[in-house]
């Protein structure tokens, strides 16, 4: 197995490790030029001692993948290479060791130089077989079959178990007692045997229980469990299947930007051609100067953008409320100019309205009315398939995972007219037979529970949303100190759902980010939109390497040319679906950055100095409780 590094050499110069092994100094890195260096893998032991300033210079590489250094593709590497597009999420469990070397081992410098010759010559033979042999989903794909911000990020979060992981939405608690309790007599149930084959289309007992609820969501239309319900693994599966029935060449599907990553590649898989519509940030102060402050704001829906690229070619439009990544709710007026879209567009357009937060508006919009009155039977949420004339062009997709905390459990479905949902039935069978019978029917036996008092609550899912808004406000106060500017949820300024928060970066937090990490090696990412990691993007990183908190970059969430514009440059995402103990140490770690900006620099090789005093200065070496507790949690 050969590891593919992009290293900094000068001519007869020995290999320099990097990206935590053995780096050197930014400052030798400028003005060199990058050599592919191709080694058999070894175990490499990171360097605790660089490791807070190693300069990025190792690319994970993958089929197809070019890697581009000043405008110039410099390799696209062959299979084989070692970039890990499932990252383990578990903190680390699913991490390897890698097999150790002996010295003797090791290869001499000819041996190098032969494997560099041999490797750069098969690369670049495989990546041509690679393209003359792909299907035409990956063709589709494209450059999108490279390294992503997940695999990225995720890749940070295994290295560093100890990190306090804002970053990816799935919950870190069990689910409520009850689900479990759910899953456990299902899978022991010995007259029902639930570890079989089910219907394809969906398990008896949780599409009844599905129709059942929806028929209340849609205001008592009645549903039909059997035709108008469709079981998939996981919300996912459901978008990838309508789009699958729905799109044929030469259509075009829209999505409202920022938007979640997935839909973009799953239009591009039916063959469709994302239209992106762009949501306007409006901040509470407006005030363009130079030192005015940054404000929080809320993202709205202008109806002449949506006017504009709506045309017979649109097959679909993608409604995402609660909103990933900036948590809006879409209010009643805005889903209602969408619903006068459809119907411009023509009979051929419908609506995928992906809802799998619906349960948690932790800000309801009480000040609409309106909006209240359409939300009754999920309260801060209306379902678009309700307005008037809507339900026989929508289909509904939810899942179990955001609800009952249960991401795992990969149980999603499709709701809508039997004209829509019937080609989803006919396609699941060759996507897979079923959707483990076992899930399907601990869930049905757990929606019916959730209705319940819970916890002193009326219900779980006002236990969930109450459980939720407190942890919304504990990470709020957490970044506001840190100096991000943040939606106002609490005085209902701003609706929100789901569980994230789209922070505003302040030109403070931009200040004491380190000016090295704007410039190469850093900058160019072969993850990052474009190839280009921008201010987001850096934030972020550095964030996860040196201070001990991960959380999402906003420019995977844009198309190429808005983030290469720098549309995405001033937020990042932040989740809030975790335990109080980590969203604490998060707080911490986000503490020392106001910390940075008010009372340290950073020199001209990116180490950072503190102001007020020498290394070697009593005081410099004395250190507050925070700041050990934080180093603790780094290190």
């Amino acid at each position: 197995m050969n590891l593919l590094l992009i290293s900094a050499v000068v001519g007869s110069n020995p290999l320099l490790f990097v990206d935590g092994f053995h780096a050197p100094r930014y400052t030798q890195l400028q003005n060199q030029r990058r050599t592919i260096i191709s080694s058999p893998f070894q175990l490499l032991q990171p360097s605790q001692q660089l490791r807070r300033k190693r300069p990025r210079a190792v690319i994970q590489l993958e089929n197809s993948v070019d890697v581009v250094d000043s405008g110039e593709i410099i390799v696209s590497a062959a299979a084989g290479a070692i970039a890990d597009r499932a990252p383990c999420f578990d903190n680390g469990v699913c991490a390897t060791e890698a097999p150790s070397s002996s010295t003797s081992d090791a290869p001499s410098a000819a041996d190098e130089t032969k494997a560099t010759t041999a490797t750069a010559t098969n690369s670049k033979n495989s990546n041509e077989d690679s393209i003359s042999y792909s299907g035409e989903a990956i063709l589709r794909l494209g450059s999108m079959t490279g390294p992503t911000v997940w695999s990225e990020f995720g890749k940070l979060a295994q290295d560093n178990p100890s990190i306090a992981n804002l970053g990816q939405g799935f919950p870190d608690w069990l689910p409520p007692s009850f689900a479990v309790e759910s899953l456990v007599s299902a899978t022991i149930d010995s007259t029902k045997s639930p570890h079989q084959y089910t219907r394809t289309a969906g398990h008896p007992n949780l599409v009844k229980q599905l129709a059942r609820r929806y028929s209340q969501h849609f205001h008592h239309f009645e549903i039909d469990p059997m035709n108008e319900v469709a079981v998939t693994v996981g919300a996912s599966q459901a978008l990838y299947l309508s789009l699958q029935t729905l799109v044929k060449p030469g259509d075009e599907v829209i999505v409202f930007e920022p938007f979640f990553d997935l839909y973009v590649n799953q239009i591009k898989l039916a063959g469709g051609t994302p239209v992106f519509v762009p949501l306007t940030f409006v901040p509470y102060d407006d005030n363009e100067e130079e030192d005015a402050t940054i404000t929080g704001g809320t993202w709205i829906l202008e109806p002449d953008k949506l006017e504009e690229k709506i045309s017979s070619k649109t097959r679909a439009i993608i409604l995402n409320s609660p909103h990933n990544p900036t948590g809006k709710v879409f209010t009643l007026s805005e889903m209602q100019v969408i619903a006068n879209s459809v119907i411009n567009a023509g009979p051929q357009c419908v609506v995928i309205s992906d809802e799998v937060y619906k349960y948690i508006i932790h800000s309801p919009p009480i000040h609409d009315e309106q909006h209240m009155k359409a939300s009754s039977s999920c309260p801060g949420h209306v379902h678009f398939a309700s307005l008037p004339n809507m339900w026989d062009r929508t289909i509904t997709v939810s899942s179990a995972g955001k609800t009952f905390s249960a991401t795992g459990w990969q149980v999603g479905w499709c709701i809508g007219p039997s004209h829509l949902i019937a080609p989803i039935h006919q396609l699941l069978p060759y996507v897979q037979f079923c959707a483990s019978t076992v899930i399907q029917e601990a869930l049905a036996r757990s929606l019916p529970e959730a209705d319940k008092p819970y916890e002193g609550y009326d219900s779980y899912y006002e236990y969930l949303n109450d459980k939720y808004r407190k942890k919304r406000d504990l990470l709020g106060k957490a970044l506001i100190d840190a100096g991000f500017a943040i939606p106002d949820y609490e005085s209902s300024e701003t609706a929100g759902g789901g569980f994230f928060i789209f922070a505003r970066i302040t030109p403070e937090l931009k200040k004491a980010l380190p000016s090295y990490r704007l410039e190469e090696p850093y900058r160019n990412n072969p993850a990052a939109p474009g190839g280009v990691a921008r201010l987001d993007w850096a934030l972020c990183q550095w964030m996860a390497e040196e201070k001990g908190v991960l959380c999402i970059p906003s420019s995977p969430f844009f198309s190429r040319e808005r983030a290469l514009e720098g549309a995405s440059d001033e937020f990042i995402r932040v989740a809030f679906c975790k335990t109080d103990e980590t969203i604490e140490r998060a707080a911490l770690a986000l503490k020392s950055l106001r910390k940075l900006d008010s009372g340290s620099n950073a020199d001209e090789d990116g180490e950072e100095v503190r102001d007020g005093g020498n290394e070697g200065d009593e005081d410099s070496s004395v250190k507050t409780k925070e700041e050990e507790m934080l180093v603790a949690s780094v290190e």
